[in-house]
């Protein structure tokens, strides 16, 4: 007899063999058991699925002599006919090369007649997105009103081709991809059959190289077989496909986490020297990446991934030391690097260079970690923590503590006094309003944690301008930078004898011809809330404006 391949040796005959569609066939059960079954069905999904194995299942649970029934014999005339493909009530056409309406118009005719053995004539057009609209058309009366003995089984990898009017009359079905671990499970169950003797390692390998298709990892270990024999390590899957071992996508994965430049030009370069595909290389990082992030945000749901139990203690183990943002940008990188890498001509530099990108992005702090250590600081600076002192001091037991000059306050305030101008100037960086108001003010009197400045009656209007929140931030933080400590703020009425600021030669804000205020082009900026907002997170101030 000629030989049978693994994929058709190993095609489910009852739904309950099929593999990873435990919605369809569940549904498909149910509606024999209950009498409702449809006069048509839609199948989609990507190759290698189940499309035409549940089309086939269906057909037989509902020619079968002993049913129609979920569990159909297999051994009655009815369902060996079915399995052979030889059934005169189970018609296969292959949309492909029966799309004209010429074929759809025999289709019609020959519906018409009774089955030859069973209760059903059952149709099952495979890629059927490949008939003509004129075709599709030409079978819409009879898709909606069949005759009571025929049912329809679609089934297409392409279902947005297909015309909505004939997916309004059939029930759609949608298969899903078929997970890692439910292909290795089944290539193990078949590799014991066959006394074939595979390791788990070549297992994944495999089920990694079909991408969701079951068939495609049956063929795939059809030919490792005629390959190697009957004992397979993944060293031989790795040299027949040139994929990349779990191992070396696991280094490679670790090595751009901690931007470690030379680790991964060496593994570059192993793999192009072992005449790796490159290409695939991306596209498995890319789902590296995307696993460890699924194991970021799920955490102890990260089972949804259906991973083996050694793939997801690594993501498991990457995760503590792992922040999702730097991931996020990572999987950019990788995104736009496979998209130049389909175009190159050397592949091996643009990966280099792809990686190098990914690794600078595990690097930078993203923009939660930095607003984390703004707000970490400002927490500190207004508990009135000395961060870097306290420790230092409890270093050494015993140690006299270093005591600080000791400035009065009127030596405090005659200090004010002479850099008052340039705290007026420090404050207009961040607040542009605030600065013009405290033109009209001046220090009074210190204590260890407060500062009162006088501000001109004739001028009272701005006071309330000046106890805003944000304008006693910005002054405190001047202030600070003078005497070296953050101090609250109060303001109180100056008398005619309470010294005043030095004039300043370079005046902070210039008269328009109506006498209003004119703001310079940086201060406007600062006035900006948006600005505003980045400058306060920062504690930055405008170097340059470009517009």
């Amino acid at each position: 007899m000629a030989y049978e391949v693994l994929a058709r040796k190993w095609r489910p005959q009852q739904f309950t063999d099929v593999v990873g569609q435990g919605h369809v066939t569940k549904t498909l059960t149910n509606a024999i058991e209950t009498e409702r079954v449809a006069h048509a069905y839609m199948f989609v999904g990507s190759r290698g699925t189940g499309k035409t194995t549940s089309a086939r299942i269906l057909a037989k649970a509902l020619n079968c002599e002993k049913g129609p029934t979920p569990t159909p014999c297999d051994v009655c005339d009815s369902c060996k006919e079915v399995m052979a493909g030889n059934s005169l009530d189970v018609i296969e056409i292959d949309g492909a090369s029966n799309n004209g309406v010429d074929q759809v118009r025999d289709l019609r005719d020959n519906a018409r007649y009774s089955p030859a053995r069973g209760p059903y004539k059952i149709y099952i057009i495979d890629e059927v997105h490949m008939l003509s609209t004129a075709a599709f058309n030409a079978l819409l009366k009879t898709l909606e009103e069949p005759p009571d003995h025929v049912k329809f089984i679609f089934a297409t990898t392409d279902v947005h081709k297909v015309l909505p009017t004939i997916l309004s009359r059939c029930q759609r079905f949608d298969l899903r991809r078929i997970s890692v671990q439910d292909i290795v499970e089944r290539l193990r169950s078949g590799c014991e059959d066959e006394g074939i003797t595979i390791t788990e390692d070549a297992l994944l390998a495999i089920a990694r190289g079909a991408e969701g298709g079951l068939r495609d990892a049956e063929s795939a270990l059809d030919q490792i077989i005629s390959f190697r024999g009957k004992e397979i390590g993944e060293e031989d899957v790795l040299a027949v496909f040139g994929l990349v071992s779990r191992h070396v996508l696991e280094d490679l994965t670790v090595a751009i986490l901690k931007s470690d430049v030379p680790k991964i030009i060496h593994i570059i370069s192993d793999m192009d020297q072992a005449g790796k595909d490159l290409q695939r290389v991306i596209m498995e990082l890319m789902e590296s990446f995307r696993n460890l992030l699924v194991v970021l945000y799920a955490g102890n749901d990260a089972n949804a991934l259906e991973l083996p139990e050694a793939q997801l203690e690594f993501y498991k183990t990457q995760a503590p030391d792992t922040e999702a943002g730097r991931v996020l940008r990572i999987i950019d990188a990788l995104v736009e690097t496979d998209g130049r890498m389909r175009y190159a001509l050397s592949k091996k530099t643009l990966l280099e260079t792809g990686l190098i990108r990914c690794s600078r992005a595990a690097e930078t702090a993203t923009i939660n970690e930095l607003l984390k250590q703004v707000a970490d600081l400002k927490k500190n600076f207004k508990s009135g923590r000395d961060v870097d002192a306290a420790p230092a001091a409890a270093a050494v037991p015993g140690a006299a503590t270093p005591q600080k000059k000791k400035i009065t306050s009127d030596s405090e305030v005659k200090l004010l006094l002479e850099k008052w101008n340039e705290i007026i100037d420090r404050v207009g960086k961040a607040d542009a309003l605030a600065k013009g108001c405290l033109l009209n003010t001046a220090p009074l009197r210190t204590d260890e944690t407060h500062l009162v400045v006088g501000f001109d009656p004739e001028f009272s209007k701005d006071r309330k301008r000046l106890e805003d929140d944000r304008a006693k931030l910005a002054l405190g933080r001047a202030v600070e930078r003078v005497v070296g400590r953050l101090m609250s703020i109060t303001y109180e009425p100056l008398k005619a004898d309470d010294p005043r600021p030095l004039p300043t030669d370079n005046p902070v804000t210039d008269l328009g011809p109506d006498n209003t205020v004119m703001l310079t082009k940086e201060q406007k900026w600062y006035a900006n809330p948006v600005v505003k907002l980045v400058v306060d997170a920062f504690n930055g101030e405008i170097t340059d404006i470009r517009e």
